[in-house]
């Protein structure tokens, strides 16, 4: 009898064992977001409609597109459906709002990043996209509309770090992304990094390109591939700059230049070499002269290497990196515009986006590693969003206890613990500048 009950209680189970798993067994569950509380995640671009700076759309790095009616007090996402979640770049056509461009696929290149699918176009103000092609470029890092005709529009492929392939450079639609042409192309391992236009031309535009590759256990940044490229005629053809016009000799590495919008002829390049330095030229790219070495003007160029000018002053400029520093002469000395470290400000260290208001340079928008912080005085205070939920998490993990804990490292710097069933919530704070990649839980 003892044999004959064993016997049936290891047939049942093996039936219950067997039994294939049904996610109808889910379909009445709902996720809920647990955490972490207050945080947000890695902003890669911003653009504002400038008749209506109500208006607000936020590219994020896993978390796809963000937009805010009002002013950046409650945000919805836009980009949900579509097959990826990695934004690179939101440009807004600003003679018809309802138009906006979204490049797909962050583009600062660190060894944990995500790939996009080409480049999508709204008609309707984000409530419905279209795939406009370019899926094989992987990593769109600008996207530039001429502003006296919305069908040619401008993109700016940085391409896949991880491998070469000839799907890359500065690409140009005259038809309003039905169709597209390769205008500018270096190698197999180069892509764009940056890529501006006159505003009182649409037919020059500045484009740096950019030979990097990076393996599981390396990064390459620089080589020949790289360089300055000017045009004066929509693409057709493009001057590379070099050391005859005061470029540095030898290897180039990742390159960011602005333009002065109250004065085009003057344009800055933040330049990766041998030695990192600012150049800058005074006759709209033609010459150039370094004016600064020195370490302020932003370290880890293959990461960031952004610039931004204000639009009323063309010698107050920001370089846009771990820190964000304002130079109020022209770039030849900088200073921090706002503490990163040791403080209590709500800004993230880590910049990679920045929008300055067309008229007013006081307005401005940051988007970091921790999310997104606007300011109305010049930096002098910050208003840190934090309803936008993108935090990235790199491992996640759960204890035995009861009610159980879950543990998330998290790249913006906070382990999250959080007891779900009763609601209750705790933030372990981690030193700034330090990425949590990995929880164990001792049981």
């Amino acid at each position: 009898m003892k044999k004959l009950l064993t016997i049936l209680f290891i047939s049942a189970s093996s039936l219950l064992v067997s039994q294939e798993f049904s996610m109808d067994i889910l379909k009445n569950m709902k996720p809920r977001n647990i955490g972490p509380g207050g945080m947000s995640g890695r902003v890669t671009s911003i653009d504002v409609v400038t008749s209506n700076p109500e208006i607000m759309y936020v590219g994020t790095a896993s978390g796809g597109i963000w937009k805010s009616t009002s002013g950046g007090v409650k945000w919805e996402p836009i980009f949900e459906k579509e097959l990826t979640a990695s934004i690179g770049s939101v440009a807004i056509q600003q003679s018809n709002p309802s138009v906006v461009w979204a490049g797909t696929g962050e583009g600062n290149p660190r060894n944990s990043l995500n790939g996009g699918f080409g480049i999508y176009k709204s008609l309707d103000a984000g409530k419905s996209w279209k795939s406009m092609g370019l899926s094989k470029t992987r990593h769109i890092h600008r996207v530039v509309i001429d502003p006296t005709n919305p069908d040619v529009v401008y993109v700016g492929a940085i391409g896949s770090p991880w491998g070469e392939h000839k799907e890359r450079g500065v690409y140009k639609t005259t038809d309003g992304g039905k169709s597209w042409k390769q205008i500018l192309f270096t190698n197999t391992k180069s892509g764009t990094a940056d890529l501006i236009m006159d505003p009182k031309n649409p037919n020059k535009l500045i484009a740096t390109m950019w030979e990097h590759k990076r393996d599981p256990w390396f990064f390459k940044s620089g080589g020949t591939g790289s360089g300055v490229y000017i045009t004066h005629d929509g693409g057709e053809n493009w001057k590379q700059i070099t050391e005859k016009e005061g470029f540095p000799k030898g290897e180039l590495g990742r390159i960011g230049v602005a333009i002065a919008p109250s004065n085009p002829d003057i344009i800055y390049a933040l330049v990766e070499a041998k030695k990192n330095a600012l150049y800058k030229s005074e006759d709209g790219g033609f010459k150039w002269a370094k004016i600064n070495d020195k370490e302020d003007i932003g370290n880890r160029p293959f990461y960031y290497s952004e610039i931004y000018v204000d639009p009323q002053n063309e010698n107050r400029l920001y370089t846009v990196f771990t820190y964000i520093n304002v130079s109020q002469d022209g770039g030849k000395n900088f200073k921090e515009l706002m503490p990163a470290y040791g403080v209590d400000n709500g800004v993230h260290p880590d910049h990679h986006a920045w929008w300055i208001h067309p008229t007013n340079g006081k307005f401005m928008i940051d988007g970091n590693d921790g999310g997104l912080n606007i300011t109305k005085d010049g930096g002098k205070s910050w208003r840190f969003i934090g309803n936008i939920p993108v935090a990235q998490f790199y491992h996640i993990n759960v204890d035995n206890e009861f009610p159980y804990n879950v543990y998330g490292a998290c790249k913006t710097m906070v382990l999250g613990e959080v007891l779900p069933i009763f609601g209750k919530r705790k933030e372990l704070e981690t030193p700034i500048g330090k990425k949590l990649v990995l929880v164990m839980v001792s049981t």
